[in-house]
């Protein structure tokens, strides 16, 4: 089992700045990918950022060059650096995890961009 929790969310302006964590714990040594995603009211979630334990990192199209995810290994923690926020980016932001048999996912946090 895999537990975690996002923190970092709030409300920001447009062109500002929001870094959200999360923090794993649990069964973390099997996983083999970890990642934001994001879900806006009457939308699908959608992948924001992932990377693969193998040192693979993958961007949403609407975000790359604007994100930056990184983690800190030693704390278990995964991180999710946003630049040049938009109001479009708002959204709840969830962390995710996966092994070859499960994924996991944190509460989310709610990021709003005002214009």
């Amino acid at each position: 089992q895999v537990h975690l929790v996002e923190s970092g969310g709030g409300l920001v302006q447009a062109g500002g700045s929001l870094r959200l964590a999360c923090a794993a714990s649990g069964t973390i040594f099997r996983l083999s990918v970890m990642g934001w995603y994001r879900q806006a009211p009457g939308l699908q979630r959608e992948m924001v950022a992932s990377f693969t334990m193998g040192g693979d990192t993958n961007y949403a199209p609407s975000v790359k060059g604007r994100f930056t995810i990184s983690s800190d290994n030693a704390q278990n923690m995964v991180y999710l650096q946003m630049t040049s926020l938009k109001p479009e980016d708002t959204a709840v932001y969830y962390c995710s995890a996966s092994n070859r048999f499960n994924s996991y996912w944190g509460q989310g946090t709610q990021v709003t961009v005002s214009s």
